[in-house]
């Protein structure tokens, strides 16, 4: 049965692969020969985490630039609340632009707190809110539209994501030293590299 998640990944996905492909390739090449010429060590977790947040840019890039820019013209709204509280809560717009719009945010935090080991929240807010602006800026000098609500949601998703990744590393610190091995570690992210391959081959065919 396909799912309006389902449905909204294929779409994305459509469209998305063949930059995902070539910017993969072209980025792995480079990094294993810098790791080859100057023997840096090789962490498998770490690099299929940057393989994931390599493939979230490009569906982000995706879904912000490549719907259809019609339904955006001259629309531009500077009021806050003043969208989110158009749709009629549980609705499926509702789900769509409220709900979706904090979902698309969260994977953001989560990597920002990794990536730049933030441990306040406030660096976190900084971050997520500078991406979210050029995200709104940059739909506005494609044809799209500036919506100071997305910014509301999107920074709220991108908190969310950073709670997240704080509340992992909390529980984390507690956990027996063997689940914090470089090869469970490694166990992990295959697993979850391979339930995602796997979920987007089942979404795809």
């Amino acid at each position: 049965m396909i799912t309006p998640l389902d449905h909204t990944i294929k779409g994305v996905m459509e469209f998305t692969w063949p930059m995902i492909i070539i910017c993969i390739l072209t980025l792995a090449s480079i990094h294993i020969t810098d790791i080859i010429k100057n023997k840096k060590p090789f962490v498998l977790y770490k690099e299929i985490f940057s393989l994931f947040f390599l493939i979230y840019i490009l569906c982000l890039f995706q879904i912000v630039t490549f719907e259809d820019q019609s339904l955006y013209i001259n629309n531009n709204n500077l009021s806050p609340f003043k969208e989110i509280l158009r749709y009629r809560f549980g609705s499926r717009l509702f789900i769509k632009n409220v709900i979706g719009n904090v979902v698309m945010f969260i994977p953001y935090g989560i990597f920002a707190a990794l990536y730049a080991n933030l441990e306040k929240p406030f660096h976190a807010l900084c971050l997520v809110f500078f991406a979210s602006v050029t995200v709104e800026t940059t739909q506005l000098l494609i044809g799209r539209v500036f919506d100071i609500d997305d910014i509301i949601l999107n920074v709220i998703g991108g908190l969310l994501g950073y709670g997240i990744y704080r509340l992992i590393d909390t529980i984390g610190d507690s956990l027996p030293k063997i689940f914090k091995s470089n090869w469970f570690l490694n166990l992990v992210s295959v697993g979850l590299l391979g339930l995602f391959i796997g979920y987007i081959w089942m979404v795809m065919m």
